[in-house]
């Protein structure tokens, strides 16, 4: 439906979004690593790493040799291990585009444990309701689509430049998109079936990051951009600028950083 290119929206309690970058730095890491493997030892690694629900649920075993971390790791793995460079494109845009204002809400370590969980909750969703698929699920959709709905809860009112259709620029209020964005992944997880999308794990992340960010969130963080919050290095520091006060005797008074004041009558 659209791509998202820039939201016009400051960072208030962070300076730099440590988890976000790191975590896009690690997702393309492990892509660059599977690009310059074979496309054998590239298909070992989307089995070992990736979320097969067979396996998860006891339906089937991975032969010997094919695991590379233990069984319960994958609900984590998988979302860090992509199909092709788009895939991971357009999962990485997001992020980049969404992720900095989730982080800032919650702060860097809950944030980590924000996005890993809305990744465990899409795999979850997705194996349940197909236990018995031996398809590996790749691909971080699941923990990008929490990141959408939290950035949803949090700044609906923000305008965000989007792409629409691959070929029109537009700034809509983001509520716009996202909540259109988030309808079409529920839409589809009834009407489509099969395919090489897993609408389940899109839904799952949308339940997970909607639940969490109501108790992950910065106390004092409001939803749905209902008030203004002034960022607390902002709150601390001293006026840089004069300001305007009441004399003794009614007169207007404005006072400067540096000591002198000027009067207006």
């Amino acid at each position: 439906m659209f791509i998202p290119l820039h939201d016009a929206n400051t960072l208030k309690y962070i300076k730099v979004q440590w988890v976000t970058l790191s975590l896009i730095a690690l997702n393309v890491a492990v892509w660059l690593l599977t690009v310059l493997e074979s496309e054998q030892a590239a298909q070992a690694t989307t089995v070992g790493l990736g979320y097969i629900p067979a396996i998860a649920f006891g339906h089937a075993v991975l032969a010997q040799g094919l695991e590379i971390v233990p069984e319960p790791l994958t609900y984590l793995t998988y979302a860090f291990v992509h199909s092709g460079f788009w895939h991971l494109a357009s999962n990485m845009i997001f992020l980049w585009v969404f992720g900095d204002n989730v982080e800032d809400a919650m702060g860097h370590l809950r944030f980590l444990i924000f996005y890993l969980a809305c990744a465990a909750a899409g795999a979850l969703c997705h194996g349940l309701l197909g236990t018995t698929s031996e398809a590996p699920l790749v691909g971080a959709s699941g923990a990008i689509s929490g990141v959408v709905a939290a950035y949803v809860m949090l700044h609906p009112r923000v305008r965000v430049w989007v792409l629409v259709f691959f070929r029109v620029p537009l700034p809509l209020p983001a509520f716009i998109p996202l909540l259109l964005w988030i309808g079409q992944q529920f839409l589809m997880l009834v009407i489509a079936s099969g395919g090489d999308v897993s609408w389940g794990a899109h839904v799952g992340g949308i339940l997970a990051g909607a639940l969490l960010i109501l108790v992950l969130r910065r106390p004092g963080v409001p939803l749905f951009d209902r008030q203004i919050v002034t960022p607390r290095a902002v709150k601390n520091e001293p006026a840089t600028g004069p300001t305007i006060a009441a004399g003794a005797d009614g007169r207007t008074v404005q006072r400067f950083p540096w000591g002198r004041r000027w009067q207006r009558y």
